[in-house]
């Protein structure tokens, strides 16, 4: 079924977008309407955020406007299903052990929102404009909805289980490239300065001499979103959490890709070391980064 999101606009005189309104309240609806009214509250505090903190590194940010977005969207998610639970970014402490303790404690929900309020937050703080708001939804562990939102080119993806991948209603698709040489590929510099950049730099400096470019423009989410629509080829980084994920790699399943960790191991909640593909350059992709010892598993 092919997802119909309305856009609507005010009068030509002030020309002031109204977010996208979806008129059910389907799980779907709800996650497009939260991110939308998220996404357009995002854009307007752009430049004006109030407080600037930062979790495991000092590349690692987080600002009084993710903050605000997350109790946006959990209040409207919750208003139309009071029982489900949210597992939220900014609800959870920073570093891998803890998110790891709150996955796993949230995984046994029977349905778990998933939200990263702002994906990019370092690209939001510096006027960068890459980043988006991604909500997932998971049934028993299996992700079936997932919405990504980018506020400034007003691109809103959707996808739901079995129904495929769709941008402004337009049915989305992996690219076609067959070999990993005529492939541009999306890269993180993870802010884990410990462990996530260092094992990044690995796969990173192998597959600059492998691909045709490299890609990072500092969101997870929308990289996966941009492997789902076919603007990407590929995605590879360590490090990343569920929040990150989970949405943009529904997507990219349901656009034809495959999405696996990144000793080739398909994807799950769980996966925090992420490949993504149009499946055709999946394999030499995992053995270029398993050549280069970065896969970030022992």
């Amino acid at each position: 079924m092919r997802i119909q999101v309305e856009s609507r606009v005010k009068s030509l005189e002030d020309k002031t977008k109204i977010p996208y309104v979806v008129g059910s309240k389907s799980p779907t609806a709800v996650a497009i309407n939260s991110a939308s009214k998220a996404g357009e509250w995002i854009k307007s505090k752009l430049g004006m955020h109030q407080e600037l903190n930062t979790k495991v590194s000092p590349q690692d940010l987080v600002t009084d406007v993710d903050k605000g977005a997350e109790m946006m969207i959990r209040k409207l998610i919750l208003t139309h299903f009071p029982n489900h639970d949210i597992l939220g970014e900014e609800g959870v402490a920073p570093g891998a052990t803890a998110s790891a303790a709150a996955l796993s404690k949230a995984s046994q929900s029977e349905y778990l929102w998933i939200v990263d309020p702002i994906d990019g937050t370092t690209n939001f703080v510096h006027g960068f404009p890459f980043f988006c708001v991604s909500i997932a939804l998971a049934y028993r562990g299996e992700v079936i909805v997932g919405v990504i939102y980018d506020p400034i080119k007003d691109e809103m993806f959707v996808a739901e289980k079995g129904k495929g991948v769709y941008i402004h209603g337009n049915r989305g698709e992996v690219s076609k490239e067959a070999n990993l040489s005529d492939s541009v590929i999306g890269v993180g510099f993870n802010p884990d300065r410990e462990f996530g950049l260092p094992t990044n730099m690995k796969g990173i400096n192998a597959l600059a001499n492998t691909t045709r470019s490299l890609r990072a423009g500092g969101s997870a989410a929308l990289h996966l979103a941009y492997v789902a629509i076919g603007r990407l080829s590929g995605y590879y980084e360590v490090g990343l959490n569920a929040w990150d994920i989970a949405a943009g790699a529904l997507m990219v399943a349901e656009s034809g890709g495959i999405v696996t960790d990144t000793t080739g191991k398909p994807y799950d909640i769980g996966v925090r070391h992420v490949v993504a593909s149009n499946g055709k350059i999946h394999a030499e992709l995992l053995e270029t980064i398993k050549a280069a010892n970065a896969t970030g598993i022992a």
